[in-house]
Parts: structure tokens; C-alpha cells; sequence
């Protein structure tokens, strides 16, 4: 899940060339097209509220773990408040609302959907910024939007078919979108991985205790690949993919490495159908395609009116 799009803008001087930096976006991609059909398969077994929530306490342990062996400072005033909105939609919201969606759809259809987060990224992370792209990324993103709830439609038999798992999965994306923007944001000032790690932190106590409620009222009760897969989804998916994914930002340049996350729903759809067995359909297959390459065009117009501004 995961993909900061281009959320932050680049630097005008990358810290090394251009292949290290995708080196390092490959990687944390990699590891996050792994979170959707994993996700499914956890959800067989155990609670979409003890997986959603506990995978954010783990990871959250490994975090204040990491933040105070390498001694990182304390974030100061508003930046509190930043570290809450990027808290509520990428640890909170889009983990507990896909792994809910998930429940009731395949996890290719989740990742068809979940395809439009680079473009919804963007789009934020302009009005956030105050950008004036220009008329080919609004043209990309309502596109690419259309593109998104018209496979819902066709998948769903209509409109009046629309899944509920639909309207958790659109609005997963925008929470995390929201996340990822404001996360990018903040990176500047707290750097990389700890924007994450103090997200994480935050987060603790309300995940902490949705997590004790979940456990009261089902105790998880799973075989080996259940617990495999949550163990995943906490240390790799919510943590240590992170860690990759940041890094190739930061190593850029960014506007390049962020597109990157372009075949991350690309990967999704093939491991749903390697792993789970599941069917990829035709409509599957083109709404895919449909939305990754409207979500590009999106990132890419972004990307290049960035460039052209003045530092």
C-alpha cells in the first residue's frame, strides 16, 4: 500500500543518481504489493479489527523501538497535529477500512480501486501546497477517477450493485491520500522514516486499545498462514517498507521514484492470482490498466509542473 506519489516535491539536487533512488522505490513497492492479497488471506482466519489495528501496534513497538536507540528528536508544537492527520489515514484509516473491504472482495478488485492513491495523492497534495498544475493533470485525475468507480459499476452489476467494500476501499484511498500528502510534507522537517515511525507512535493508544476490544470480543484464532500473513502486513507492510520506500524518496529524485508506485497494483493483481488462486477476469485486467495509466499521467503532469516552478 503504501506510495507517497508525489507528494513531495523534488529536490534540486539528489542525494546520488537516479537508479539508487529506484532501487530503493522498487524495493519498498515491492514489499507493499504484497499487503492486499495478504490481507485476504488473513481475513479468513482473523479479525479484520485485531489485523487492521494490531499490525499498527506491533509496528508501532518497532518504531518507538528504532526513534529512541538512534535518539531522534521530539517533533514540536503543530507538528503534533501534522503526525495526527497522517496517523488517521495511513496507520488508522486505510489499514482498517481495506482490511474490512477485504472481507467481501477479491483482492484484485481491491487493488484495481486502491490503483487510484497516486492520483488522489497528487491531486491533495496540490491543494495542500496551493500548486497551479496545469489543465492535463485535472484532466488525468477526474479520469482516472471515473475510471475507478465505472469498474466498481461494471463489477458491481450497476450502480445500485456497488459493493459497501467499494465505499470502504474509495474511501481507504482518500484517508491515505491525506495521509501521504501531509506526510510528504512533513518529511521535510523531520526526514524520512521518522515521519512514519512518530505516525506510528501516535497512533499507539486509540490502536492499542482497538486492538484489546477486538481481542475481547473474538479472540484471534488462526492457523500458521494467518499468523504469517499478519506478522507481514505488521513488520513489513506497516514498518520496515516504509523504511525502502522513504529512502528512495529521499535518495530521488523524488518526482521520478514516485511513479514507481505505478506497478504496485500491477504486482497486486498477479500475486492475487499466483497465491489466492483468484480468476483475473478481462474487466479486471482493463480497469487495471485503465486506472495505473490515468494515475500516471496524473503523477507525471505533477511531476513536470514541480520541475518547471522556480526554486
Amino acid at each position: 500500500m503504501s506510495v507517497q506519489s508525489s507528494a513531495i516535491a523534488p529536490r534540486a539536487h539528489p542525494l546520488s543518481t537516479v537508479p539508487a533512488g529506484l532501487g530503493w522505490g522498487v524495493l519498498g513497492v515491492a514489499a507493499f504489493s504484497f499487503t492486499v492479497p495478504l490481507t485476504r488471506v488473513a481475513v479468513g482466519e482473523l479479525s479484520p479489527l485485531f489485523i487492521g489495528a494490531g499490525r499498527a501496534v506491533v509496528a508501532a513497538t518497532l518504531a518507538a523501538i528504532a526513534l529512541g536507540v538512534t535518539r531522534q528528536a521530539l517533533p514540536r508544537g503543530r507538528q503534533w497535529w501534522r503526525l495526527v492527520v497522517v496517523a488517521g489515514g495511513v496507520v488508522a484509516g486505510f489499514p482498517l477500512l481495506t482490511t474490512y473491504a477485504l472481507t467481501e472482495v477479491p483482492a484484485s478488485h481491491g487493488a484495481v480501486v486502491i490503483a487510484l492513491l497516486p492520483a488522489v495523492t497528487a491531486v491533495l497534495a496540490v491543494l495542500r501546497t496551493g500548486e497551479r498544475p496545469t489543465r492535463s493533470f485535472w484532466a488525468f485525475s477526474a479520469c482516472g477517477a471515473l475510471a475507478a468507480v465505472g469498474f466498481a459499476v461494471v463489477q458491481g452489476g450497476g450502480v445500485s450493485g456497488i459493493h459497501r467494500a467499494d465505499l470502504l476501499l474509495f474511501a481507504g484511498v482518500l484517508v491515505c491520500a491525506t495521509g501521504y500528502a501531509e506526510g510528504g510534507l512533513l518529511t521535510r522537517e523531520l526526514g524520512s522514516w521518522q515521519t512514519i515511525s512518530w505516525a506510528l507512535v501516535v497512533a499507539l493508544p486509540l490502536m492499542a486499545t482497538l486492538t484489546a476490544a477486538s481481542v475481547v470480543r473474538q479472540p484471534p484464532s488462526g492457523g500458521p498462514a494467518a499468523w504469517a500473513c499478519f506478522a507481514y502486513l505488521a513488520v513489513v507492510s506497516m514498518f520496515l517498507g516504509f523504511f525502502a520506500w522513504y529512502r528512495g524518496l529521499a535518495i530521488g529524485p523524488m518526482a521520478q521514484v514516485s511513479q514507481v508506485q505505478l506497478v504496485q497494483p500491477v504486482l497486486s493483481i498477479t500475486w492475487a492470482g499466483l497465491l489466492l488462486g483468484e480468476q483475473i477476469t478481462a474487466a479486471t485486467v482493463v480497469g487495471g490498466l485503465a486506472v495505473i495509466l490515468l494515475a500516471g499521467g496524473a503523477t507525471s503532469s505533477r511531476a513536470r509542473t514541480v520541475r518547471a516552478r522556480p526554486s
